[in-house]
């Protein structure tokens, strides 16, 4: 009996507590959503320099040394911070190789932060164009997008408020407090475009394309939705 009883006393707590967990107010979820677009003005550029011989002799070959000078002085005229250029990758560097093979040609590659594309147009064409295996777009970025983010959400956070706050008064209620709140992000990065389809700028084209190719940048698209439950007074 005492078994019985006790077993008992277990399942209507049990029933009891599940009762109390089952949320009973009512609510109303809606969206809100907020977008914009920005220009990138930060951009990340790819610059391959190489070594080459003139009229293919290895006694007039151009030393990496130079062709790394005139990008610095370039780099320096333009205006630009010293620490915006940084050295990617060296290719090919040996010295063992350098003594073996007189027409061994070095290369290195670089990475340049710039702010304005019209400087980098003047910077390239500063530099030996037959010394240039490529240049091409690494990633871009905008400045002040984090608080330009956190600006979006509230906005979305507010029209999803205002669209709960008419709806609930258009049945005679009043809006409650918020319930839940998700964030959804549709962010999207497009990849830059050059003109004339031209992805990579190599030596031998440089000249014909007056130092550097030119940049159509896509704006970077911010779109936030919240998700948004609220209760019903």
């Amino acid at each position: 009996m005492k078994k019985l009883f006790a077993l008992a006393f277990v399942a209507l707590f049990s029933l009891s507590a599940m009762a109390q967990q089952v949320d009973l107010r009512k609510k109303i979820s809606v969206s809100g959503s907020a977008e914009t677009e920005v220009t990138p003005d930060i951009i990340y550029i790819s610059i391959s320099l190489k070594e080459y011989l003139k009229d293919n002799n290895s006694k007039k070959k151009v030393e990496i040394t130079t062709l790394e000078s005139q990008l610095f002085k370039a780099v320096q005229d333009a205006g630009i911070a010293k620490e915006n250029l940084t050295i990617n990758n060296l290719s090919g560097y040996s010295v063992a190789e350098k003594k073996k093979n007189p027409d061994f040609l070095v290369s290195k590659q670089y990475r340049l932060k710039v702010t304005d594309l019209n400087k980098w147009n003047e910077l390239i064409g500063s530099v030996d164009p037959k010394g240039i295996a490529y240049t091409n777009i690494d990633s871009y970025d905008y400045s002040k997008i984090e608080s330009l983010k956190k600006e979006l959400k509230i906005k979305a956070l507010q029209a999803a408020k205002a669209k709960a706050a008419y709806l609930v008064e258009a049945l005679g209620n009043q809006l409650g407090s918020i319930i839940d709140i998700q964030e959804v992000n549709n962010e999207s990065y497009p990849q830059p475009m050059y003109r004339a389809n031209v992805m990579m700028m190599k030596g031998e084209s440089a000249d014909a394309m007056g130092g550097a190719p030119e940049i159509d940048f896509k704006k970077i698209k911010l779109n936030y939705t919240m998700n948004t439950v609220f209760e019903i007074k």
